[in-house]
């Protein structure tokens, strides 16, 4: 089962790991005071630790200059309480490779990488060539690669992956499977046993990959929905399996509401809703209109969001 851990040592990841915002400003330059109110949501929300500058952060859509601060800025705001997983993949694996230097020199606890998506890796041999070149840049962090087959088109066996990255990266510590193909997951985690890490990526089903034994997931909705998790977590160590459907069940409502609004800027907007202005997106990313926005607001009022995100965990479940 996934549990919450009250360490920041990098040693196993365990519990939620908020995927992070990129904080801006109307005009789409970065807001970096607004990484410390990211922060010290997360932590007073029991976060067990924050993927940085990845899909949700935004990360491919910033410069190399602007990726160094925000990466620095969430480092200095956590300083140590929880882990800082910094996402460090782009187009050229040179300037990943410098980012995850810069990555292991402000301290950060681990580093994790994309393939690239326009010249992408066409085999295995490829693909862990050019993490293992990412990964060097950081050889003192563990190391993730990032497998997102719907957004790369790189589809690769993971536990393939796994065999022949373990060979050739020395710091390789695991995959950030966001992919729904549950079957593989369970593969990759059979495979992995306690030398590998499989942290899972699908938010809308956190309850499956629990079943496939995952002990920490990576996902958005943490940001503004944790409470939810939490109890699904409480739920399913108690053996409550109608109350895991039920809060997998309000998991996925909330999902399907947002993702017609367009994922990224929703779920900014939805920051927003809940006290945390995380601004709008960066174009190629556009954001919500005013009126898109308070249609999201409505819908989600309709499903309940609101309600939900106040409940309160039982005292003996927080920690």
């Amino acid at each position: 089962m996934i549990s919450q851990s009250s360490s920041s040592s990098p040693d196993r990841l365990q519990g939620l790991i908020a995927a992070t915002f990129t904080p801006m400003n109307l005009d789409g330059s970065l807001r970096l005071d607004g990484i410390d109110e990211i922060v010290a949501h997360l932590i007073d929300h029991d976060i067990d630790g924050m993927y940085v500058l990845g899909s949700t952060g935004e990360g491919l859509s910033l410069t190399f200059e602007e990726r160094c601060v925000v990466a620095e800025r969430f480092v200095e705001s956590a300083n140590g309480r929880i882990p800082v997983i910094v996402q460090c993949g782009s187009e050229s694996l040179r300037q990943s490779n410098r980012l995850a230097a810069h990555a292991q020199t402000v301290g950060a606890d681990a580093v994790s990488a994309v393939s690239p998506v326009y010249f992408k890796p066409d085999c295995m041999q490829t693909l862990v060539a050019s993490m293992d070149e990412i990964a060097s840049g950081a050889p003192d962090l563990p190391f993730y690669y990032y497998h997102i087959p719907a957004a790369t088109g790189v589809n690769l066996p993971m536990v393939e992956f796994l065999q022949h990255g373990g060979d050739r990266i020395a710091n390789l510590r695991g995959i950030k499977f966001t992919s729904p193909n549950v079957h593989e997951l369970q593969t990759c985690i059979d495979y992995a046993g306690d030398r590998f890490e499989i942290l899972w990526g699908q938010d809308e089903s956190l309850y499956c990959g629990m079943i496939a034994g995952v002990q920490a997931a990576v996902g958005s909705t943490y940001n503004f929905a944790a409470v939810i998790y939490q109890q699904l977590m409480r739920a399913f160590s108690n053996g409550d399996l109608d109350r895991v459907r039920n809060l997998q069940s309000r998991s996925q409502a909330i999902v399907n509401t947002f993702v017609p609004y367009g994922p990224r800027a929703a779920q900014k907007a939805m920051m927003s809703m809940v006290g945390i202005d995380c601004g709008p997106s960066r174009l190629p990313i556009a954001p919500l209109s005013s009126n898109r926005f308070e249609e999201l607001r409505c819908d989600l009022e309709a499903i309940g969001f609101f309600d939900w995100i106040q409940e309160s965990l039982p005292v003996e479940s927080v920690g």
